[in-house]
């Protein structure tokens, strides 16, 4: 049966051949400059998709939320390391998931570094996270006295194991010089890793952002990459460079309601409750929530002439059609419709439908088999 039969409201679809290129081409690229994979799973947050990423060589994930750690869990993975600061209030799931499963976390101050030595009773390895220079969070790279108090809190400690340095250059997704941010990023980290290697030995560096994975080619001595959308890349992602359209892994299916010719516009059931609501600007100063693609039993292709979503609300989206889409499509008909940012469409969806008709799981929702 094709999957098209199966589709009767928005549903998400993926690609596997896609997502399979992109893990192994990250995989190679790895390699190829010598450090270790630990890509991050906000994106995809399947087990199906960590099956996939497991034939490429990676052995360890990186995820967004404790909640997310535990959906990990008894899944073969060597580590699961919790990329955000770690929250105190979770301590108690943190001691459980620890007895079975080995758990790094995100440290940025002492408070919760003393939190930690009072409670532990398994080891936890963890990463100071770096302020990348943009703000959103973690420590100045030249505050070595909340570095230093850190490592004080947790050498109080023998289950507070330090690991190494993490950041992740968020700013890289809206910055146009990528190259002038990771001189930024490496420089700092190999900084800390001159300064504190001889009393850490085996101390590691890590970044996390995919357009400089995706785009670099000097990383310096980085030890570990960890970028996430890479995955599924997205447009924002082909807008800046990190990939072409092609790779874009998932394109939401969306069915077709109603057709204005005279105002070259389509309605489609694909609202902000299935896209979410990221936005890319187009050059008249309209906006874009989504680029058409037409969807066929192998996967979808890219028009000749573009159509995007200039509208949504919570279920409704507006389609800017050209011409050919207006005289290729009918009301009844699915329309392809690539997003904006894979990883929020994604959580939206909360489940995938790939290509030879297999529903996917997705730690928001549950496979539908």
């Amino acid at each position: 049966m094709s999957y098209l039969s199966q589709i009767t409201s928005p549903t998400l679809l993926i690609n596997e051949a896609i997502c399979r290129n992109n893990l192994q081409t990250m995989a190679n690229k790895a390699k190829k400059h010598g450090l270790k994979l630990i890509p991050h799973f906000k994106t995809g947050q399947s087990k199906a998709i960590g099956k996939w990423a497991k034939e490429y060589g990676i052995t360890e994930i990186t995820v967004s939320s404790i909640k997310m750690a535990k959906y990990f869990c008894q899944n073969g993975w060597e580590n699961i390391h919790i990329a955000f600061p770690f929250n105190p209030l979770e301590i108690e799931l943190l001691q459980e998931l620890t007895k079975q499963n080995k758990i790094s976390i995100q440290l940025v101050n002492e408070a919760v570094a003393e939190s930690l030595n009072m409670s532990l009773d398994f080891p936890v390895e963890f990463f100071i996270e770096i302020d990348a220079g943009y703000g959103r969070t973690g420590v100045e790279a030249t505050d070595f006295g909340m570095i230093e108090g850190i490592l004080r809190k947790a050498k109080e400690s023998e289950k507070l194991i330090f690991k190494g340095f993490y950041i992740h250059a968020g700013h890289s997704y809206y910055e146009k010089d990528i190259s002038k941010i990771y001189e930024e990023t490496r420089l700092a980290l190999n900084m800390l890793k001159t300064k504190y290697s001889s009393e850490y030995p085996y101390l590691v560096t890590r970044i996390g952002d995919t357009p400089g994975c995706s785009t670099m080619e000097d990383f310096g001595d980085i030890d570990e990459m960890g970028p996430g959308n890479f995955v599924f890349y997205d447009l924002t992602q082909a807008q800046i460079g990190s990939c072409q359209k092609s790779d874009i892994a998932v394109a939401l299916a969306a069915p077709v309601v109603d057709i204005k010719k005279d105002k070259k516009t389509i309605l489609v059931h694909a609202g902000g409750v299935h896209l979410a609501k990221d936005v890319l600007m187009e050059s008249d100063g309209s906006k874009n929530f989504g680029e058409i693609v037409f969807l066929n039993e192998n996967g979808w292709t890219m028009p000749e002439s573009r159509s995007f979503v200039k509208s949504i609300s919570q279920e409704h989206g507006i389609i800017q059609a050209s011409d050919e889409l207006l005289e290729k499509i009918k009301v009844g008909d699915l329309l392809g419709i690539l997003p904006v940012h894979s990883c929020m469409t994604a959580d939206c969806m909360k489940s995938y439908l790939s290509l030879d008709g297999q529903w996917l799981d997705h730690a928001e929702g549950s496979s539908q088999v």
